[in-house]
């Protein structure tokens, strides 16, 4: 006889604490067993040095406002990131004010996000964006800078000795965020462990299996010992790892779809001197040719209860879907059905490719060029490299386009909602809450709608088009406060 739960959540990351909490808060009587190939958890892209710790609102990140071709700037997808991240900020709320978590200031810190340019066209753009956004509630208290006076204020230590003439600007918006997934991820599982969930660490699963009840799994314990688990809904979200279990369940809508692994790298400075002297995430835009995960930014973080300060991130190539991964995990995952998407793909990004790699190549110092763009009088002793996590940027066929390369993340669920899996990567852990009330209506509430009002207890603005009740952000930002100090 297999061990059985109600729910079987595989990866205790960001996602997997974030979509058990809502089960347990809205159907406690559902048993749920957690499966993590690792022995602790958040040690992939969940964890705090695997990722920039930013909380996604838009706030700073440039690549979210496209230039159209009139010259105008297309604000809605920071809008629509900007709603996704209130969601968070409204779960985290009352998760705390509930007493499931304690301690917010230990997973996240107020922090001012910045933007900033250089050369007149760059300026000019900055300009357009901010006075685009400035009149937005969701951006209610942005600020904008030309002065080097004021930019010398605002952003000491990348305006220490700056040399030349040419045009600089900035804005300033003081409700930013830096978020310790790691240690958000270690609080939520601690909680669900309290309401008797099952966290099994050093369990791989192996095989995946339908049956006519839900789904069965083939899981290896740290001893070796193979056992069976059956369980009636499964969700997969294991970063990287997500898409070869995807492939093991034969669902339909996971064919087609194929992966694309990327690796990050950050510098992280070492002198206490000058972490003291930089208090913001301060973002700039993408070189032509980059991809959208590889805007350059400089970020005061708190990690560990400590201050740091970490510029990245470079990009990597690697044939591994997670950090700890393996090299043939890219190779393994073409199958029959997605072997002609990824070939497609392939040929397409040849030149995103050979960024990767180039990427991947640059020395200590060419990386310290790219940082003194930044921060002119940063010094190589300083400054170490770390490699942070893996990500898998999505690829599948598009209605009019095949093998296109997807940035994002993305809810796959099967027609009879009995599994669900999440794929991709940017904005990732900020949007976690969104892309879980996702999970939980299509497999949940689409089958009981009563099961609607308890969650919009929890997060009064699902459903709702945020931009549009300024009386609802205030509440939101008065909770956050309240709640998160933030």
């Amino acid at each position: 006889m297999a061990n059985q739960s109600d729910v079987v959540l595989i990866g205790a990351g960001i996602m997997s604490g974030t979509l058990g909490t809502l089960i347990k808060e809205i159907l406690p009587e559902q048993s749920i067993t957690i499966f993590e190939a690792q022995n602790a958890v958040a040690t992939e892209s969940s964890n705090e040095w695997h990722n920039a710790g930013t909380g996604h609102a838009a706030l700073c990140e440039l690549n979210y406002t496209a230039e159209k071709a009139d010259s105008s700037i297309d604000i809605t997808k920071a809008l629509n990131i900007n709603e996704k991240y209130q969601l968070s900020l409204e779960m985290w709320s009352y998760l705390v004010a509930k007493g499931d978590i304690e301690n917010p200031a230990e997973f996240i810190r107020k922090l001012p996000h910045m933007s900033f340019v250089q050369g007149e066209k760059d300026v000019n753009f900055l300009r357009k964006r901010f006075e685009a956004l400035a009149q937005h509630p969701l951006f209610e208290g942005m600020q904008f800078t030309d002065n080097r006076e004021t930019l010398a204020k605002w952003i000491p230590l990348m305006m220490q000795n700056r040399q030349g003439n040419e045009p600089l600007a900035a804005t300033l918006i003081e409700h930013g965020t830096d978020v310790n997934f790691g240690e958000l991820t270690r609080k939520l599982f601690k909680n669900l462990q309290k309401q008797g969930c099952e966290l099994k660490l050093s369990h791989h699963v192996q095989d995946i299996q339908k049956t006519a009840e839900g789904w069965t799994l083939t899981v290896k314990d740290a001893s070796g010992q193979i056992l069976q688990h059956a369980c009636k809904f499964l969700f997969i979200g294991c970063g990287g790892g997500t898409l070869p279990l995807l492939q093991k369940t034969g669902i339909k809508e996971g064919k087609h779809i194929g992966g694309f692994p990327v690796s990050g790298i950050f510098m992280v400075c070492r002198n206490p001197e000058v972490v003291e002297k930089h208090y913001a995430k301060v973002y700039g835009k993408a070189k032509i040719g980059a991809p959208p995960m590889s805007v350059p930014h400089l970020d005061t973080r708190f990690i560990e209860g400590k201050k740091s300060l970490l510029f990245g991130p470079f990009a990597g190539f690697t044939m591994k879907y997670l950090k700890q991964g393996s090299q043939l995990d890219f190779p393994l995952s073409f199958k029959p059905d997605n072997f002609a998407t990824m070939m497609i793909a392939g040929m397409k990004n040849i030149p995103l490719t050979n960024y990767l790699i180039k990427q991947a190549m640059l020395s200590k110092e060419q990386r310290m060029a790219d940082l003194r763009e930044f921060y002119p009088e940063a010094k190589s002793e300083d400054w170490d490299v770390i490699v942070a996590g893996q990500r898998v940027q999505i690829i599948k066929d598009l209605p009019n386009e095949r093998g296109s390369l997807c940035f994002g993340t993305e809810v796959i669920t099967s027609e009879d909602k009995s599994v669900a899996a999440l794929l991709g990567a940017s904005p990732g852990a900020s949007t976690s809450v969104d892309a879980m009330l996702s999970v939980f209506s299509k497999c949940f509430v689409e089958k009981h709608p009563e099961l609607q009002v308890k969650l919009k207890q929890i997060v009064p603005s699902y459903g709702e088009k945020l931009r549009d009740k300024p009386e609802l952000i205030h509440e939101i930002r008065e909770k956050a406060a309240k709640w998160l100090d933030v």
